[in-house]
């Protein structure tokens, strides 16, 4: 039975806890866009993707998920564990010598839930369309879907991915951009004005919609629901996720400044009362 509103709000709350500690504890990692991306995560996962219990790295015959910005691994590795895919208790190896949690996911320690190394911008949405373009070919109906940052977009290879993909149909793939607008050095209107990503996607051939409120738990789910049902009319499906890096922390949000610096002692615990714990911790 899949979990309710109030469900999926109260694991959103003990992942940011998830996420604060875990940077804590080694003084290091991306809280920010983390913190940003957790109601979409936990919404992928509980609600809207078709998935096994068990994982494999085929992925055939259900839905899978690419990240592409692959700083934001706490909030992954967060999310995968509260959804069965390993022990919540193995959170606490976060970037550790030896640990299958690296600060940047990578697949040779065979993770449950990891499909790609990621970490390095640009490249996940190239990822996804292969992994796309074989479900097709494997005559699988399932999705496939992938989240980048829109700082990330500054990286070229995107746009390539996203003129392939329109031009060569691949419609049972939804790209998420995490638009929070910020990134390490500062606003990314300041580092690299993009102008208007969705007149940019919707000029390569694309489907998008927006998703207004990011951090919203029910704006996320419906908005997710309504891709899907977008996918399979001959265009890739794009959705902008406008998100608050930082959210759900007072002090981290409306600045980029803590996109990639963990919370001292103190910070940590003021951050940690406004999230009170739900699940129980690891």
């Amino acid at each position: 039975m899949k979990p309710n509103t109030q469900q999926l709000i109260d694991l959103t709350t003990q992942v940011r806890r998830d996420i604060l500690r875990m940077v804590h504890a080694v003084n290091s990692g991306h809280p920010g866009g983390s913190l940003g991306c957790a109601e979409f995560l936990v919404a992928l996962y509980q609600e809207v993707m078709e998935r096994k219990e068990a994982f494999d790295m085929n992925g055939l015959n259900e839905d899978i998920f690419f990240l592409s910005n692959g700083h934001i691994s706490p909030v992954f590795y967060s999310v995968l564990a509260r959804s069965g895919y390993f022990p919540v208790s193995e959170l606490a190896s976060f970037r550790k010598i030896n640990t299958r949690l690296q600060g940047h996911p990578t697949t040779h320690d065979h993770l449950p839930g990891i499909r790609m190394a990621s970490g390095s911008l640009g490249q996940g949405l190239s990822v996804a369309l292969g992994a796309a373009q074989a479900k097709k070919l494997n005559g699988d109906k399932h999705l496939v879907y992938v989240l980048l940052g829109d700082g990330e977009l500054q990286e070229g290879q995107n746009w390539e991915a996203l003129m392939y993909a329109a031009a060569k149909k691949v419609d049972n793939v939804i790209a998420t951009v995490d638009l929070n607008g910020k990134q390490i050095d500062g606003s990314t209107d300041e580092v690299l004005n993009m102008g208007s990503i969705r007149a940019k996607f919707e000029a390569f051939g694309w489907d998008v919609l927006e998703i207004e409120k990011g951090n919203d738990m029910e704006q996320v789910v419906e908005g997710m629901k309504q891709a899907k049902l977008r996918t399979g009319n001959g265009k890739p499906v794009g959705i902008l996720l406008h998100t608050e890096m930082g959210n759900g922390v007072d002090f981290m949000m409306n600045t980029h400044a803590w996109h990639g610096k963990a919370p001292n002692d103190a910070q940590l615990e003021q951050a940690l009362t406004q999230n009170p714990e739900t699940l129980g911790d690891y």
